[in-house]
């Protein structure tokens, strides 16, 4: 637990030290996220899918789980853990009724994605990010990065799966 706890504060300091400012413009293809310096991959949403989900309670979201090449080729490989360069992308959406389904159907039943909410990024690179069992965590809600000290709380929930390399989603075949 007392591990934890140091490696989260050195995660906190280490992020607040590379901090970096990425100027908004159309020419950017990549965005500068503060923690890590982690950056929203260009074409990430031309990536393969490894799987969906729905998150209930408060954040009552759906959810598409993309890969780069080199998360998706270890998913389909069964290989864990997944090697350095793979990158998970979990963008989500509001979980929304759809009111013409429901019409059609005459029950209220089908649900669709309504209005985005965020893309969540991991980044394997087991030399780099080894205070968080080689990954780097990153958030953007409308292409901005969220607060530093938000992202560093994340490896602690992913230590609930340190067996599958601390990676909650499983492929769907």
């Amino acid at each position: 637990m007392k591990l934890i706890a140091v490696s989260l504060a050195a995660m906190l300091w280490l992020a607040g030290m590379v901090t970096t400012v990425v100027p908004r413009t159309p020419q950017n293809e990549w965005k500068a996220d503060s923690i890590y310096t982690i950056k929203i991959p260009a074409g990430y949403r031309d990536w393969k899918l490894i799987s969906v989900a729905h998150e209930a309670g408060k954040l009552n979201d759906l959810r598409a789980i993309l890969g780069n090449d080199i998360a998706v080729n270890a998913y389909r490989a069964g290989k864990l853990p997944l090697p350095d360069g793979a990158i998970i992308a979990r963008l989500a959406w509001a979980y929304t009724p759809s009111e013409e389904n429901n019409k059609a159907f005459g029950n209220p039943q089908s649900f669709v994605a309504g209005q985005p909410t965020n893309v969540q990024f991991s980044i394997k690179d087991s030399k780099k990010y080894t205070l968080s069992g080689g990954w780097a965590y990153a958030q953007f809600n409308q292409g901005q990065s969220i607060n530093v000290a938000v992202n560093a709380t994340c490896f602690a929930c992913h230590q609930a799966v340190k067996d599958r390399d601390f990676v909650f989603t499983k492929y769907s075949h």
